[in-house]
This record gives structure tokens, C-alpha cells and sequence, in this order.
């Protein structure tokens, strides 16, 4: 029927119909349950891992470049002891194997120095190296964890692929059915609430999910099904509960046949 010639009531039943088609959606997409989540979080701690082993490879390259300097250093200083040692034997005054005798110091405690500092690097270089090896295995067994958490998802997705592709198309078909401006109403309502739900039944003189009561009068408009009607506190669209049970039970054999094909 055209969207022009819909009477209210005709109005409900499809975008009621469309409700019940997006939760049987939202059902399957809630048995992949946090799996996505958690992947996302692996993914996020093994990058941070992954980085900070990065960095420590860094930091032990810049570490064993640093005994490299100093090694050379050493051999420089002890060349430089050897040639003031042989100048030693050719001075002329005290003046000049004394001011030799400093330069010969001074070189030794470079030596010194340097022995000091490549002990230090080399001390860190095997701490950095025992953090390393636990963060390489902890980077292993979010791996680990991260393949076994995609091969479920994976699983469950391949699962349940077909079933939400069929669903989904039949959504996409019932809301061209709907009027426009309630359609809109509807997916803004759908978006902005956490179970999705837009369109609830009266129960219990309450709308569905909620413990607020609805007025006598306002429940006999509902049932009567001349206007859409809105519920104050939530700004859901409200249906009678006899409308919901009929759609309720066509809806259920309507997706059993589709997801059977």
C-alpha cells in the first residue's frame, strides 16, 4: 500500500514490524557479545608492547655504540700513553716529564673512566635485555590470545553472516513502507537508545522497559490507534499490547521462513 494512503493503524504495524525485524537483527550482532571489543583492546596492548620493545631494541643499540666509543677511546689513550712514555726518554728538563707525567695521568683516568662507563652500559644493557625478553613473551601471549579471539569471532560471524544479510534486506524493504517523517523519528529514537528499541508496547499500564505509568486516557488513545502517540518520558512510539502480541507472532514466523530459505 502507498505510504500516502496509510491509515495510523497500518502506520504502527509496519514500523512495529520494522522494530521487531531490528532486534532479531541486534540479537545476532549481540552473540558476537564483547568479542569485537576485546580483539580491539589485544590489538591496542600488543602495538603498545610492540612499540616499547622497539624502543628498548633502540636504547641497546645506542647502549652497545656507547662501549664502542669508549673501547675506542681506550685504545686512543693508550696509544697516547705509549708515544708520551717514549717522549719521556727524550725530554730535555723536569719541566717537560712533568707536564708528560700529567698528560700520562690524565690518559689513565680516561682508561679508568671508561672501564667505569662500559661496566655501566654493559649492566644495563643486560637489564634492558631481561625486560625485553618479558615483553617479547608477553607480546606472544596476546598474539596467542588475539588469534584465538579472532578465529571465534570469525566463527561467529561466518555463522551468522547469511541470517543478518537476510534481515537486513528485508529491513531495507519494510522501511520503504514507512512514511517518511516517521521513519526519521523512529531511527533517531533507535539510535539514541542503548537496546535499540523505539517502539514499545503498553504493558502493565507502563510502557515496555519502563515503571512509569501511562495514564488511563492516554492508554485508551493508544488502543485505539487514530495518532501516533509518544511516550512522555522516553519519546519512544507507543503500541497497545494486543497489537504487539499479533505483530509479535507474525513477525516470528515471517523471519523462521526467511532465515529456513
Amino acid at each position: 500500500m502507498a505510504k500516502k494512503n496509510q491509515t495510523v493503524e497500518e502506520k504502527l504495524r509496519s514500523v512495529y514490524t520494522l522494530q521487531l525485524i531490528d532486534s532479531n537483527i541486534d540479537k545476532i550482532r549481540t552473540l558476537r557479545g564483547e568479542l569485537p571489543l576485546e580483539v580491539e583492546d589485544l590489538e591496542a596492548e600488543i602495538e603498545g608492547l610492540t612499540t616499547r620493545k622497539e624502543k628498548i631494541d633502540t636504547e641497546l643499540e645506542r647502549l652497545e655504540t656507547s662501549i664502542t666509543d669508549r673501547k675506542n677511546m681506550m685504545a686512543e689513550a693508550k696509544n697516547s700513553i705509549e708515544k708520551y712514555k717514549e717522549q719521556q726518554g727524550n725530554v730535555k728538563n723536569n719541566r717537560e716529564f712533568d707536564s708528560l707525567s700529567k698528560e700520562i695521568e690524565f690518559q689513565e683516568l680516561e682508561i679508568q673512566l671508561s672501564e667505569k662507563k662500559i661496566k655501566e652500559f654493559k649492566f644495563k644493557i643486560e637489564s634492558k635485555k631481561e625486560v625485553l625478553v618479558v615483553a617479547a613473551q608477553k607480546v606472544q601471549e596476546k598474539q596467542d590470545s588475539l588469534d584465538q579471539k579472532n578465529k571465534e569471532l570469525e566463527e561467529i560471524v561466518s555463522e551468522t553472516k547469511s541470517e543478518e544479510a537476510i534481515l537486513t534486506e528485508k529491513s531495507d524493504k519494510e522501511a520503504k513502507k514507512i512514511d517518511e517523517r516517521l521513519l526519521r523519528a523512529y531511527r533517531r529514537i533507535r539510535g539514541g537508545a542503548k537496546n535499540g528499541l523505539a517502539v514499545v508496547p503498553v504493558e502493565r499500564g507502563a510502557s515496555g522497559g519502563s515503571f512509569i505509568s501511562i495514564p488511563p486516557q492516554r492508554q485508551i488513545e493508544i488502543a485505539a490507534r487514530k495518532t501516533i502517540i509518544y511516550d512522555e518520558h522516553s519519546g519512544r512510539i507507543l503500541i497497545d499490547s494486543e497489537l504487539a502480541e499479533e505483530l509479535n507472532k507474525d513477525v516470528e514466523k515471517m523471519v523462521t521462513k526467511l532465515l529456513k530459505k
